[in-house]
Protein backbone atom coordinates (compact mmCIF):
# COMPACT_ATOMS: atom_id res chain seq x y z
CA UNK A 1 0.00 0.00 0.00
CA UNK A 2 2.80 2.32 1.01
CA UNK A 3 4.24 1.64 -2.68
CA UNK A 4 0.91 2.94 -4.26
CA UNK A 5 0.65 5.51 -2.52
CA UNK A 6 3.89 6.52 -3.61
CA UNK A 7 3.43 5.94 -6.80
CA UNK A 8 0.19 8.02 -6.91
CA UNK A 9 2.29 11.08 -5.60
CA UNK A 10 4.98 10.86 -7.48
CA UNK A 11 3.05 9.99 -10.88
CA UNK A 12 0.72 13.18 -10.08
CA UNK A 13 3.79 15.60 -9.27
CA UNK A 14 5.67 14.27 -12.48
CA UNK A 15 2.34 14.52 -14.56
CA UNK A 16 1.65 18.01 -13.74
CA UNK A 17 5.36 18.87 -14.27
CA UNK A 18 6.14 17.54 -17.47
CA UNK A 19 2.63 19.32 -18.92
CA UNK A 20 4.27 22.22 -17.90
CA UNK A 21 7.31 21.61 -19.34
CA UNK A 22 5.85 19.94 -22.74
CA UNK A 23 3.48 23.47 -22.94
CA UNK A 24 6.57 25.45 -22.37
CA UNK A 25 8.85 23.47 -25.11
CA UNK A 26 5.53 23.46 -27.79
CA UNK A 27 5.28 26.87 -27.67
CA UNK A 28 8.57 28.43 -27.37
CA UNK A 29 8.94 26.06 -30.79
CA UNK A 30 6.22 27.32 -32.06
CA UNK A 31 7.10 31.00 -31.71
CA UNK A 32 10.77 30.34 -32.96
CA UNK A 33 8.78 29.71 -35.66
CA UNK A 34 6.93 32.83 -36.26
CA UNK A 35 3.08 31.30 -34.99
CA UNK A 36 1.35 34.80 -33.66
CA UNK A 37 1.71 34.25 -29.69
CA UNK A 38 -1.55 34.64 -29.41
CA UNK A 39 -2.94 31.74 -31.45
CA UNK A 40 -0.33 30.00 -29.54
CA UNK A 41 -1.70 30.71 -26.46
CA UNK A 42 -5.12 29.97 -27.39
CA UNK A 43 -4.10 26.74 -28.67
CA UNK A 44 -0.87 24.86 -27.12
CA UNK A 45 -0.96 26.72 -23.95
CA UNK A 46 -4.76 26.46 -23.29
CA UNK A 47 -4.86 22.96 -24.56
CA UNK A 48 -2.10 22.21 -21.79
CA UNK A 49 -4.18 22.68 -18.86
CA UNK A 50 -5.94 19.34 -19.61
CA UNK A 51 -2.93 17.79 -20.48
CA UNK A 52 -2.93 15.67 -17.44
CA UNK A 53 -6.34 14.72 -17.33
CA UNK A 54 -5.88 13.61 -21.17
CA UNK A 55 -2.78 11.74 -20.44
CA UNK A 56 -4.84 10.05 -17.68
CA UNK A 57 -7.57 9.41 -19.82
CA UNK A 58 -5.24 7.92 -22.55
CA UNK A 59 -3.27 5.50 -19.87
CA UNK A 60 -6.35 4.59 -18.47
CA UNK A 61 -8.06 3.34 -21.28
CA UNK A 62 -5.44 1.72 -22.43
CA UNK A 63 -4.82 -0.36 -19.38
CA UNK A 64 -9.04 -1.00 -19.93
CA UNK A 65 -10.07 1.46 -16.84
CA UNK A 66 -12.36 3.55 -18.88
CA UNK A 67 -14.53 4.25 -15.55
CA UNK A 68 -11.16 6.16 -14.17
CA UNK A 69 -10.92 7.73 -17.74
CA UNK A 70 -14.44 8.88 -17.53
CA UNK A 71 -14.42 9.56 -13.73
CA UNK A 72 -11.67 12.01 -14.22
CA UNK A 73 -13.79 13.94 -16.91
CA UNK A 74 -16.23 14.60 -15.03
CA UNK A 75 -14.93 14.64 -11.72
CA UNK A 76 -12.25 17.31 -13.17
CA UNK A 77 -15.57 19.48 -14.15
CA UNK A 78 -17.27 18.93 -10.87
CA UNK A 79 -13.84 20.23 -9.13
CA UNK A 80 -12.82 23.40 -10.68
CA UNK A 81 -16.39 24.49 -10.28
CA UNK A 82 -16.90 23.22 -7.08
CA UNK A 83 -13.62 23.28 -5.01
CA UNK A 84 -11.52 25.32 -7.28
CA UNK A 85 -13.86 28.36 -7.99
CA UNK A 86 -15.44 27.74 -4.20
CA UNK A 87 -11.99 28.19 -2.65
CA UNK A 88 -11.64 31.30 -5.10
CA UNK A 89 -14.25 33.13 -4.68
CA UNK A 90 -14.37 32.81 -0.90
CA UNK A 91 -10.76 34.29 -1.23
CA UNK A 92 -12.32 37.21 -3.23
CA UNK A 93 -15.47 37.88 -4.59
CA UNK A 94 -15.20 36.98 -8.71
CA UNK A 95 -16.02 39.81 -11.01
CA UNK A 96 -17.70 38.71 -14.42
CA UNK A 97 -16.77 41.29 -16.90
CA UNK A 98 -14.80 39.59 -19.88
CA UNK A 99 -17.34 39.37 -23.24
CA UNK A 100 -15.12 35.58 -24.32
CA UNK A 101 -17.14 34.75 -20.94
CA UNK A 102 -20.11 35.72 -22.68
CA UNK A 103 -19.32 33.48 -25.42
CA UNK A 104 -17.53 30.52 -23.72
CA UNK A 105 -20.15 30.23 -20.81
CA UNK A 106 -23.16 29.27 -23.44
CA UNK A 107 -21.03 26.87 -25.44
CA UNK A 108 -19.73 25.30 -22.04
CA UNK A 109 -23.50 24.59 -20.89
CA UNK A 110 -24.44 23.18 -24.23
CA UNK A 111 -21.23 20.78 -24.70
CA UNK A 112 -22.16 19.86 -21.38
CA UNK A 113 -25.35 18.86 -22.21
CA UNK A 114 -24.58 17.11 -25.29
CA UNK A 115 -22.02 14.79 -23.54
CA UNK A 116 -24.74 14.16 -21.29
CA UNK A 117 -26.97 13.06 -24.55
CA UNK A 118 -23.92 10.86 -25.19
CA UNK A 119 -23.49 9.61 -21.64
CA UNK A 120 -27.26 8.42 -20.97
CA UNK A 121 -27.50 5.04 -22.74
CA UNK A 122 -24.19 4.02 -20.39
CA UNK A 123 -21.52 3.23 -22.83
CA UNK A 124 -19.34 5.34 -25.17
CA UNK A 125 -19.15 4.31 -28.95
CA UNK A 126 -15.65 5.17 -31.53
CA UNK A 127 -18.49 7.51 -33.42
CA UNK A 128 -19.00 9.75 -30.19
CA UNK A 129 -15.26 9.81 -29.42
CA UNK A 130 -14.91 10.77 -32.70
CA UNK A 131 -17.64 13.68 -32.67
CA UNK A 132 -16.21 14.86 -29.15
CA UNK A 133 -12.69 15.06 -30.30
CA UNK A 134 -13.98 16.87 -33.73
CA UNK A 135 -16.01 19.39 -31.81
CA UNK A 136 -12.47 20.00 -29.93
CA UNK A 137 -10.93 21.14 -32.55
CA UNK A 138 -13.57 22.93 -34.35
CA UNK A 139 -13.76 25.29 -30.74
CA UNK A 140 -9.97 25.43 -30.97
CA UNK A 141 -10.72 26.70 -34.38
CA UNK A 142 -13.58 28.75 -33.77
CA UNK A 143 -12.08 30.62 -31.32
CA UNK A 144 -8.57 31.53 -33.07
CA UNK A 145 -11.12 32.53 -35.63
CA UNK A 146 -12.91 35.34 -33.83
CA UNK A 147 -9.86 36.22 -31.89
CA UNK A 148 -7.89 36.87 -35.86
CA UNK A 149 -11.06 39.12 -36.57
CA UNK A 150 -11.12 41.18 -33.85
CA UNK A 151 -7.77 42.04 -33.40
CA UNK A 152 -8.18 45.23 -31.28
CA UNK A 153 -9.56 42.94 -28.22
CA UNK A 154 -8.74 44.34 -25.21
CA UNK A 155 -10.70 40.91 -23.10
CA UNK A 156 -7.95 40.09 -20.16
CA UNK A 157 -7.96 36.38 -20.98
CA UNK A 158 -7.09 37.32 -24.65
CA UNK A 159 -4.05 38.91 -23.02
CA UNK A 160 -2.95 35.97 -20.67
CA UNK A 161 -3.08 33.59 -23.26
CA UNK A 162 -0.68 35.76 -25.34
CA UNK A 163 1.29 36.29 -21.89
CA UNK A 164 1.95 32.92 -21.39
CA UNK A 165 3.75 32.23 -24.37
CA UNK A 166 7.45 31.92 -23.85
CA UNK A 167 9.73 34.09 -25.55
CA UNK A 168 13.71 34.20 -25.80
CA UNK A 169 14.16 30.19 -25.82
CA UNK A 170 16.22 29.07 -27.55
CA UNK A 171 15.93 26.18 -30.20
CA UNK A 172 18.04 23.59 -28.15
CA UNK A 173 15.90 24.41 -24.78
CA UNK A 174 12.58 24.42 -26.29
CA UNK A 175 13.28 20.77 -28.26
CA UNK A 176 14.94 19.91 -25.08
CA UNK A 177 12.01 20.29 -22.64
CA UNK A 178 9.31 19.19 -25.19
CA UNK A 179 10.97 15.70 -25.12
CA UNK A 180 11.38 15.76 -21.80
CA UNK A 181 7.77 16.67 -21.29
CA UNK A 182 6.51 13.94 -24.19
CA UNK A 183 8.78 11.33 -22.52
CA UNK A 184 7.51 11.67 -18.91
CA UNK A 185 3.53 12.56 -19.49
CA UNK A 186 2.93 9.37 -20.63
CA UNK A 187 5.43 7.72 -18.03
CA UNK A 188 4.24 9.69 -15.38
CA UNK A 189 0.44 8.62 -16.26
CA UNK A 190 0.36 5.24 -15.90
CA UNK A 191 2.27 5.48 -12.67
CA UNK A 192 -0.66 7.97 -11.55
CA UNK A 193 -3.19 5.12 -12.56
CA UNK A 194 -1.32 2.25 -11.54
CA UNK A 195 -0.80 3.66 -7.91
CA UNK A 196 -4.78 4.58 -7.85
CA UNK A 197 -6.05 1.43 -8.97
CA UNK A 198 -4.31 -0.17 -6.26
CA UNK A 199 -5.51 2.12 -3.71
CA UNK A 200 -9.13 1.44 -5.40
CA UNK A 201 -8.73 -2.54 -5.01
CA UNK A 202 -7.06 -2.59 -1.93
CA UNK A 203 -9.94 -0.38 0.23
CA UNK A 204 -12.72 -1.97 -2.22
CA UNK A 205 -13.47 1.62 -3.90
CA UNK A 206 -14.48 1.84 -7.42
CA UNK A 207 -12.46 2.80 -10.81
CA UNK A 208 -14.97 5.29 -11.00
CA UNK A 209 -15.05 6.77 -7.31
CA UNK A 210 -11.03 7.16 -7.58
CA UNK A 211 -11.19 8.80 -11.29
CA UNK A 212 -13.69 11.57 -9.78
CA UNK A 213 -12.12 12.20 -6.41
CA UNK A 214 -8.14 11.73 -5.68
CA UNK A 215 -7.16 11.81 -9.29
CA UNK A 216 -9.48 14.88 -10.49
CA UNK A 217 -8.38 16.68 -7.44
CA UNK A 218 -4.80 15.92 -8.46
CA UNK A 219 -5.16 16.78 -12.16
CA UNK A 220 -6.89 20.39 -10.54
CA UNK A 221 -4.48 21.84 -9.06
CA UNK A 222 -2.75 23.87 -11.97
CA UNK A 223 -6.60 25.23 -12.05
CA UNK A 224 -6.55 26.56 -8.51
CA UNK A 225 -2.78 27.71 -8.19
CA UNK A 226 -3.86 29.65 -11.64
CA UNK A 227 -7.13 31.31 -10.36
CA UNK A 228 -5.50 31.80 -6.50
CA UNK A 229 -2.51 33.74 -8.44
CA UNK A 230 -5.34 35.71 -11.15
CA UNK A 231 -7.11 37.19 -8.42
CA UNK A 232 -4.41 38.13 -6.31
CA UNK A 233 -3.44 40.19 -9.82
CA UNK A 234 -7.26 41.26 -10.02
CA UNK A 235 -7.50 39.13 -12.85
CA UNK A 236 -10.72 38.02 -12.05
CA UNK A 237 -11.80 37.01 -15.72
CA UNK A 238 -8.43 35.05 -16.15
CA UNK A 239 -9.65 32.83 -13.24
CA UNK A 240 -13.02 32.28 -14.76
CA UNK A 241 -11.69 32.06 -18.07
CA UNK A 242 -9.55 29.09 -17.20
CA UNK A 243 -12.05 27.24 -15.45
CA UNK A 244 -14.48 27.01 -18.43
CA UNK A 245 -11.78 26.69 -20.76
CA UNK A 246 -10.41 23.62 -19.26
CA UNK A 247 -14.01 22.58 -18.39
CA UNK A 248 -14.90 22.41 -22.23
CA UNK A 249 -11.86 20.92 -23.03
CA UNK A 250 -12.37 18.10 -20.74
CA UNK A 251 -15.25 16.89 -21.83
CA UNK A 252 -14.37 17.10 -25.60
CA UNK A 253 -10.91 15.80 -25.58
CA UNK A 254 -10.45 14.13 -22.29
CA UNK A 255 -13.72 12.48 -22.47
CA UNK A 256 -13.22 11.05 -26.44
CA UNK A 257 -10.26 8.99 -25.05
CA UNK A 258 -12.34 6.83 -23.60
CA UNK A 259 -14.11 6.39 -26.32
CA UNK A 260 -11.88 5.99 -29.06
CA UNK A 261 -9.69 3.72 -26.79
CA UNK A 262 -11.84 1.02 -24.90
CA UNK A 263 -15.47 1.75 -26.10
CA UNK A 264 -18.25 0.33 -24.49
CA UNK A 265 -20.33 0.05 -21.30
CA UNK A 266 -18.75 2.04 -17.94
CA UNK A 267 -20.49 2.11 -14.43
CA UNK A 268 -24.18 3.52 -14.66
CA UNK A 269 -22.96 6.20 -11.72
CA UNK A 270 -21.60 7.82 -14.28
CA UNK A 271 -24.38 8.89 -16.44
CA UNK A 272 -27.02 9.27 -13.19
CA UNK A 273 -25.30 10.73 -9.91
CA UNK A 274 -22.24 11.88 -11.48
CA UNK A 275 -23.25 13.73 -14.61
CA UNK A 276 -26.65 15.00 -13.20
CA UNK A 277 -23.69 16.82 -10.95
CA UNK A 278 -21.42 18.40 -12.93
CA UNK A 279 -24.71 19.21 -15.39
CA UNK A 280 -26.24 20.89 -12.29
CA UNK A 281 -22.66 22.49 -11.27
CA UNK A 282 -22.28 23.89 -14.56
CA UNK A 283 -25.84 25.94 -14.75
CA UNK A 284 -25.37 26.96 -11.43
CA UNK A 285 -22.15 29.03 -12.69
CA UNK A 286 -23.89 30.44 -15.77
CA UNK A 287 -26.30 31.55 -13.60
CA UNK A 288 -23.83 32.62 -11.25
CA UNK A 289 -22.08 34.95 -14.15
CA UNK A 290 -25.18 35.96 -16.32
CA UNK A 291 -25.99 39.08 -16.33
CA UNK A 292 -29.49 38.65 -14.69
CA UNK A 293 -28.27 41.03 -11.40
CA UNK A 294 -27.06 44.10 -13.03
CA UNK A 295 -23.53 43.59 -12.31
CA UNK A 296 -21.90 40.51 -12.28
CA UNK A 297 -20.12 38.81 -9.30
CA UNK A 298 -19.81 35.58 -7.84
CA UNK A 299 -19.88 36.08 -4.02
CA UNK A 300 -18.10 34.77 -1.19
CA UNK A 301 -21.38 33.42 0.11
CA UNK A 302 -22.09 32.00 -3.62
CA UNK A 303 -18.13 30.82 -3.10
CA UNK A 304 -18.86 29.16 0.19
CA UNK A 305 -22.00 27.27 -1.47
CA UNK A 306 -19.85 25.67 -3.91
CA UNK A 307 -17.67 24.27 -1.79
CA UNK A 308 -20.31 22.89 0.49
CA UNK A 309 -21.33 21.17 -2.73
CA UNK A 310 -17.91 19.64 -3.22
CA UNK A 311 -18.12 18.55 0.12
CA UNK A 312 -21.26 16.99 0.39
CA UNK A 313 -20.49 15.25 -2.68
CA UNK A 314 -17.31 13.72 -1.54
CA UNK A 315 -19.43 12.29 1.31
CA UNK A 316 -21.99 10.82 -0.70
CA UNK A 317 -19.25 9.24 -3.08
CA UNK A 318 -17.40 7.20 0.11
CA UNK A 319 -20.66 5.97 1.82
Amino acid sequence: MFLSIAMLIVGMIGLIWSADKFVYGAAAIARNFGLPPLIIGLTIVAMGSSAPEIMVAVSASLEGNANTAIGNALGSNITNIALVLGITALIKPLMVSSSLLNRELPLLLFISAFAGYMLLDQQLTIIEGTILLSLFFIVIGGLCWLTLKDKKSQDPFLKEAQDDVPEGVSNKSAVLWLVVGMILLPLSSTILVDGATDIARYFGISELVIGLTIIAIGTSLPELAACIASIKNNEHDLALGNIIGSNIFNILAVLAMPALIAPGTFDPNAAGRDLYIMLGLTLALFFMCWQFRGKRTISRIEGGLLLSCFIVYQVILFT
